[in-house]
């Protein structure tokens, strides 16, 4: 068997390589749980050629095939959902839960779409289209409607009856939700609560009123902070009323979190966030996602390239001034990427908020004169060897004054965008290079034209 499968039966494992699907359909085998060897096959399924892959799929059992469609790639999804039938796509569509039902249905293209919505339940129908209806970056297109609640009036016992009769349907079955009349929540207990209580103890004697909730047109991104805040597996989702309309699970946020922290390493390269892995993006789509960026950064660093031409008369008074010029754009850019990329982080992490931006500037400020007195000796140096003491005194002064300018812009620039209500990830990288660039031979050469007695 596959070392890299290792939860994938050994009959099913000898029977993919042999290409013999009715063993993998034999009723004998004994499968794992569905979630413990569904990754497994959904990497085994993208490794076959398309038409092996159809017919593995449909001869996997209905519960595993269900768990294991969601994790594969979006071309192999696509692929297959050509490939099915009608019944067997119906079949497929009633199992899924209906936070995966809704991302499948939200990336497909609109008349695929539709068509899939027909072959819908009515029930089901107008649950997908309700969690349909939220944005896509919402808390409510990760909800899924399946949990278990209770009364703050029943006793325990009929609450355990009632958590038996209904918890396979649940999403999870870690927290229970307690509701009043109208549906409103008022509590969520963990089950190990019940299971220690006693009896004939009503649900409202367990009860502490301690809970936190997520509203459904909340940014997904604010459940991922709740989650890790509070160190929940479940979040329950409300309307702005109260009422409880689903919940979101772990597993939802972490796919959520590593989008995000995706994203942000994108942006952070000057690059347009893709929608898909990068092996599942065309050439022209990735094209398109850089060009902008670059096309934007050109004209940004033509600004540098009109401020040598600017003080041209400055260098070919004192040439050594050249040799100092990728040192003083080099250090400055890094410097500002540093202060950007640590503030962009505690922004998204919370570690910052944004009615500490007094202090953090002040801190930037303090650091950044810590940093340049520190790198500017060593400039003072090297052009006391390269032009003499006053081009060290330039450079030394040049590096001072741009480290505590560009810190304080790497600093400055997070939390502009945060109050534009655009990600901060974009004034890291590239962005913050070229503007410090540009602000680094303004400096250097305004001290140049200063201390050397050179006309600007």
């Amino acid at each position: 068997m596959d070392e890299r499968r290792p939860n994938i039966p050994e009959a099913v494992s000898e029977a993919i390589e042999r290409r013999r699907w009715a063993d993998v359909a034999r009723a004998g085998v004994a499968w794992p749980e569905p979630e413990v060897v569904a990754p497994d096959l959904a990497d085994a399924l993208v490794d076959l050629p398309p038409r092996d892959r159809a017919l593995l799929f449909r001869a996997l059992p209905q519960s595993i095939a269900t768990e294991t469609f969601p994790l594969l790639p979006k071309p192999e999804r696509d692929a297959l959902l050509e490939v099915l039938t009608d019944a067997e796509m119906r079949a497929l569509l009633d199992e899924l839960p209906p936070d995966d039902r809704t991302v499948l249905l939200g990336e497909l293209p609109g008349e695929v779409t539709q068509r899939l919505l027909n072959m819908l339940t009515p029930e089901d129908l107008a649950e997908a289209r309700g969690l349909l209806g939220y944005p896509a970056d919402s808390v409510g297109r990760l909800m899924t409607p399946d949990y278990v609640a209770v009364r703050p009036d029943w006793t325990i016992a009929r609450a355990l009856d009632h958590i038996r009769a209904r918890g396979h349907e649940s999403e999870t079955l870690n927290v229970v939700y307690v509701v009043d009349g109208r549906w409103r929540l008022i509590d969520d207990l963990p089950l190990k609560r019940f299971v220690l209580a006693r009896p004939e103890a009503s649900v409202a004697s367990i009860m502490d009123h301690t809970y936190v909730t997520v509203e459904a047109h909340d940014d997904r991104e604010r459940a991922v902070e709740m989650m890790q805040r509070y160190d929940r597996v479940a979040l329950p989702v409300v309307d702005r009323q109260g009422v409880l309309l689903g919940i979101v699970t772990v597993d939802d946020v972490f796919d959520v979190a590593t989008a995000e922290a995706t994203e942000d390493f994108h942006l952070a390269a000057a690059v347009q966030p893709l929608r898909h892995g990068y092996m599942e993006t065309s050439v022209w789509t990735l094209y398109r996602s850089r060009i902008g960026w670059l096309a934007g950064l050109v004209l940004v660093n033509l600004l540098s390239s009109g401020v040598i031409a600017a003080f041209e008369d400055v260098l070919l008074a004192s040439v050594a001034l050249a040799f100092f010029i990728p040192l003083i754009i080099d250090t400055g850019g890094n410097a500002g990427a540093q202060s950007a990329t640590l503030l962009i982080r505690a922004l998204s992490t919370r570690d910052v908020r944004f009615d500490q931006w007094a202090k953090v500037l002040g801190r930037e400020v303090l650091m950044g004169a810590a940093l340049g007195i520190t790198l500017g000796a060593m400039g003072f140096a090297l052009g006391l060897f390269r032009g003499g003491a006053a081009i060290g005194l330039v450079v030394f002064l040049t590096i001072t004054t741009m480290l505590v300018l560009t810190n304080l812009l790497g600093a400055v620039l997070p939390f502009v965008l945060t109050r534009l209500r655009r990600d901060p990830a974009v004034a890291s990288g590239p962005l913050i290079t070229s503007i410090a660039d540009t602000v680094g031979l303004l400096i250097y050469f305004g001290y140049a034209v200063l201390l050397l007695g050179t006309g600007g």
